[in-house]
């Protein structure tokens, strides 16, 4: 049976590294001035290219696919919501989001050593996946600032065309605080390979604690680039806020189709596109693990767009455009917490189950229960963002032709055995680890929500919504005829 720090071991084979602890000048603890010797140019540059394509998700991609998905009168508050949103977290980022997700704290956030990313330099550094080897600092700065910004951003689409432009900015920079740090750092903070034997003791039961880790990642989570970070956690709390905030006027009454399917089709490619940063990014560097989350985010994402085509077209007898990008769309977030630990073939089936499962809540819970999610954020991110994180305890499995998990308590690493690998052990940890980020990101959500309705508002008036959020928000107009 593994001890717990095996399984922390495993966790750490594929979550994003923090900027460790710099230790005693010793190869196996590398100092600075040894760390500048251990970064290769080929991993930096893969890291700021991969960060573009990050940012290419926010905007334009997301901008434009949610955009297209509203009524013309409101697709120019959508994308200025998506645009400033992407401008407050970076700001909110380097300020103290990249502390209290990254530094060395408590399990559950981190602290405050660099606030205004204080002792950050160009000559400081962070850690891989591999042991002795580095990138500079403020690439991981800039890679994890682009997820920052786009997490806040999905969320906006379960409640487009119904919530004031101040109040979504108030509730941007308390979500990212209150919610979005403290979840990134009990997933994917930990001190590094090259540190994770000095920050260890014994637990009454004999197994191993780390000491310098968050939350799940000492559990032995797996999210490889944030099914548990971003989609689950956007997920339920753009569903907490379309509840909240209540439905639009009209809501099953009226027809409030896309008003442009072509622009939206655009947003979706481009999200295809910069997706390919946001997996393969996420392993660190630049190497066959990072073209293995390239090619499992390719196909899984083909697969369910196709799965989503052929549902439709027993469903309703026609597949649609519509269907087709918000097919591939699960199906990127299915495979995202599982991109750099599946094979090829586990990921195109995982792709094929993540559409029908995300449909049923789209097209059947949704109308049953009667909640206004406008553009499915909850149907689409939060439920194909659990079934990617369950899905991922199965498809790393060695004996499926998973990666399986690396145990860094020895050096050099050495992967686990099929024969250790428990498919259902590391089940029940996924599970947790969605099971927390669902209450953890609910409830801090509807907190602040309550707070900032009770306060200055969150709903325009009724004249207003019904004008459009273009006009009444902004004082401009997506067109002009």
């Amino acid at each position: 049976m593994k001890t717990l720090l095996t399984r922390m071991a495993g966790a750490g084979a594929a979550l994003l590294a923090a900027t460790p602890v710099w230790a005693a000048d010793l190869i196996k603890n590398p100092a600075l001035e040894q760390q500048a010797t251990m970064v290769d140019k080929g991993d930096t540059t893969w890291m700021l290219i991969s960060s573009v394509l990050v940012l290419l998700m926010s905007i334009p991609a997301l901008a434009l696919f949610y955009g297209g998905l509203v009524r013309t009168k409101n697709m120019l508050s959508v994308l200025m919501q998506v645009f400033m949103i992407v401008s407050v977290a970076a700001l909110v980022w380097v300020s103290w989001g990249y502390t209290l997700a990254f530094t060395s704290g408590t399990p559950f956030i981190g602290g405050t050593t660099k606030l205004f990313l204080e002792g950050v330099t160009a000559g400081t550094f962070a850690a891989t996946f591999s042991n002795n080897v580095y990138i500079p600092e403020y690439s991981f700065v800039i890679f994890q600032m682009t997820f920052a910004c786009i997490t806040p951003a999905l969320i906006v689409g379960a409640f487009a065309e119904r919530v004031k432009f101040v109040p979504l900015m108030l509730f941007t920079v308390a979500w990212l605080t209150v919610v979005y740090f403290p979840i990134a750092h009990m997933v994917w903070y930990w001190a590094g390979p090259d540190f994770l034997v000095d920050t260890v003791k014994k637990a009454a039961d004999g197994s191993l604690l780390s000491q310098d880790a968050g939350l799940l990642w000492g559990m032995g989570a797996l999210d490889f680039a944030g099914g548990t970070v971003v989609h689950i956690n956007a997920g339920i709390a753009g569903l907490v806020g379309c509840l909240m905030i209540g439905k639009r006027i009209g809501y099953g009454k009226e027809a409030t189709p896309p008003h442009s399917l072509t622009m939206t089709m655009i947003g979706a490619s481009l999200l295809w596109v910069g997706w390919f940063g946001f997996n393969a990014g996420s392993n660190l560097e630049s190497n066959g693990i990072a073209a293995l989350a390239f090619l499992n985010t390719f196909v899984a994402t083909a697969a369910a767009a196709v799965a989503w085509c052929i549902v439709e077209q027993i469903h309703h007898g026609k597949p649609s455009m519509l269907g087709a990008v918000t097919g591939a769309v699960a199906g990127l977030v299915a495979i995202t917490p599982a991109s750099g630990f599946a094979a090829p073939m586990t990921s195109i089936v995982l792709g094929l189950l993540v559409s029908p499962i995300c449909y049923f809540f789209v097209a059947v819970v949704k109308n049953k229960l009667k909640y206004d999610d406008t553009l499915d954020v909850f149907g689409v991110h939060c439920i194909g963002g659990i079934v990617g994180a369950l899905a991922t305890a199965v498809v790393a499995a060695p004996a499926l032709g998973g990666q399986g998990y690396f145990d860094y308590t020895v050096f050099p690493a050495v992967a686990v055995t099929p024969e250790a690998y428990s498919i259902s052990g590391q089940l029940l940890v996924q599970f947790k680890a969605v099971a927390l980020t669902l209450l953890w990101s609910g409830f801090g959500s509807a907190i602040l929500f309550f707070i900032l309705d009770k306060t200055i508002g969150l709903r325009p008036d009724a004249d207003a919504e019904r004008e459009g959020l273009d006009l009444t928000e902004h004082g401009e107009r997506a067109y002009n005829y």
